[in-house]
């Protein structure tokens, strides 16, 4: 495949699977189920019609909140094939989050797991709808969730008021493949398909509408740069919940016709470990925090992953001493970094895997094809010089917008069609992009701007040093100082002196961290995004310290 496609999800498995039907599809280890094209295409499409026999429209919001199983990836594909709008849900959501999801994107069908231990799906529903012990399925009404109509439960057990996942799959036999075939011709590439939600760790969560021409675009982009087949095997490692995992795995996947390979329903380092060895994958996926645990778990010395080539390690920034580890110790040779956000239907730059690895350790590569890139001054709106921090923004294939939210859309999108990342880095003359942080995480001390990643880079490359994340706390005298907490390699020993002692002369006096803290871990998101305003709010509180306009930095997702 080269150049654009015109053609939605939908379309996209029908031509895969004609393609490569007897290739394995989908692979759930801990469920001992597997899936050839041709089965994958077949209870996708009974699934679909079961939808449709449930009355469900097209444009209609289907919510599934459920960890890596096969039934979410056959419940992606077949809500795009009916040309309804797939709400995922983040599966450590709890009560207040759940009940603003439902209501902020309007959804009518929630499709759920019982949950996981610490968040009970089932639980927290019946707390927001107690009427559905006494509801008939498909004629739900709860008065919290007037939009809401249809439970289904992914569950070898029935519940009052809700359907089973299994029971929508019967259903499908009572609708013909030429009604399908119709509402799935209805469909455009440039519909919504899918409704994502931010983390909302600065405000609200937002909603962002993608398109299947986008979505599709960006992962057929990031397919080939990986060098993908249909001999090659994904090892799912990533949140389907989010868009690493349902969009730039699982869809890059089938785009090629690859296996998708489900190690465990979350982040399990030694699952994940045993199944790259057992069923022989070829890629992973992952932000440098998950690259880290994998090393460090103990399985990694005792498993054969000599099978890895490829993969993409994004997410975050991307240490240069970690990537070095995970091409030269894991042997993932051909492994690309790749920058992006929802909000551009994925993927924005991305190294190649030719690139040499001083390329593939200190930038985000170039550019993806069809997409534009450029670096501006957020506070005059002009573009910057080669080699100069700004903001990165991008025009390709960018969101429809912030559901129900056009001033956040607004501020997102500006009038030319450009994304504003909220990102700051720098481009050289071959267009290779290095990312410096968050324009919010920036430290600002005195009349010196300080890029945390400067500091970051220098700490990684101690010896007894396995992960680092410096950020800005306040200060009365000079508004912001450098804090830093550090996670050793187990047994080390290091006192703070030696920290700083390595610091003099590879940074300025400024940059040294006033603060550092030893510890085990990070606040992560479900990604393992490190999430450095939870470390700067409990920085405050343990320093004791306070700022007239103290508002804490964070992510969009």
């Amino acid at each position: 495949m080269t150049g654009l496609l015109r053609i939605t999800v939908g379309d996209l498995l029908d031509s895969t699977a004609s393609r490569f039907p007897e290739s394995e599809a989908l692979v759930d280890v801990p469920r001992g189920a597997r899936y050839s094209y041709r089965e994958f295409l077949r209870v996708v499409n009974q699934l679909a019609k079961g939808f449709l026999k449930l009355g469900l429209k097209q444009g209609e919001h289907v919510a599934l909140w459920a960890p890596n199983i096969s039934e979410w990836i056959i419940t992606e594909f077949a809500i795009a094939k009916i040309g309804a709008v797939l709400i995922s849900v983040d599966t450590n959501y709890q009560l207040q989050q759940i009940d603003y999801l439902l209501r902020q994107s309007d959804s009518r069908s929630l499709i759920m797991t019982k949950g996981l231990k610490g968040s009970e799906y089932v639980e927290m529903i019946h707390q927001l709808c107690p009427e559905v012990e006494d509801s008939i399925p498909g004629r739900f009404k709860c008065h919290a969730l007037p939009e809401l109509k249809n439970l289904i439960l992914i569950s070898d057990r029935t519940y009052p008021g809700t359907f089973n996942w299994r029971e929508i799959l019967e259903m499908g036999r009572d609708i013909s493949d030429s009604i399908l075939a119709e509402r799935q011709r209805s469909c455009h590439d440039d519909d919504v398909v899918t409704i994502l939600y931010t983390s909302g760790t600065t405000g609200a969560p937002k909603g962002v509408m993608s398109t299947h021409f986008g979505m599709i675009n960006t992962s057929l982009a990031s397919a080939e740069n990986q060098r993908l087949t249909e001999k090659d095997r994904l090892c799912l490692s990533v949140p389907l919940s989010h868009m690493f995992g349902c969009v730039c795995v699982a869809l890059a996947g089938v785009i090629k016709g690859a296996a998708i390979v489900i190690p465990s329903e979350t982040f399990s380092p030694g699952k994940i470990l045993e199944t790259i060895e057992k069923e022989r994958c070829t890629a992973i996926y992952g932000s440098p925090s998950a690259f880290i645990a994998l090393m460090e778990d103990p399985q990694y010395k005792k498993v054969d992953i000599r099978s890895l080539r490829t993969g993409i390690m994004g997410g975050a920034q991307c240490p240069m001493e970690v990537m070095k580890k995970v091409v030269e110790e894991m042997g993932v040779r051909e492994i690309v970094i790749g920058y992006g956000q929802t909000e551009a239907s994925s993927w924005i730059t991305m190294t190649r895997p030719d690139d040499p690895l001083e390329l593939r350790v200190s930038t985000v590569g170039k550019s993806l094809p069809n997409l534009e890139v450029k670096m501006i001054d957020s506070k005059a709106g002009q573009a910057v010089p080669t080699g100069v921090v700004g903001e990165i923004c991008a025009k390709g294939f960018n969101m429809k917008g912030y559901y129900r939210m056009p001033a956040a859309t607004a501020n997102a999108i500006d009038s030319e069609g450009w994304l504003h990342t909220g990102d700051l880095g720098t481009m050289d003359e071959e267009g290779y992009v290095r990312t410096t942080g968050r324009l919010k995480e920036v430290i600002r001390k005195g009349a010196e701007t300080i890029y945390p990643t400067e500091i970051e880079e220098v700490l990684f490359s101690h010896p007894k040093i396995i992960n680092v994340q410096v950020f800005g706390v306040p200060d009365k005298a000079m508004g912001e100082e450098v804090a830093a907490w550090i996670k050793l390699e187990e047994g080390a020993a290091v006192k703070e002196k030696e920290i700083l002692q390595y610091c003099q002369g590879k940074l300025p006096n400024s940059h040294l961290p006033r603060y550092l803290k030893f510890v085990d871990k990070f606040p992560t998101t479900p990604l393992g995004k490190v999430q450095k305003f939870k470390m700067r709010e409990t920085a405050v509180e343990e320093y004791g310290l306070s700022h007239p306009s103290l508002s804490p930095p964070g992510h969009k997702r």
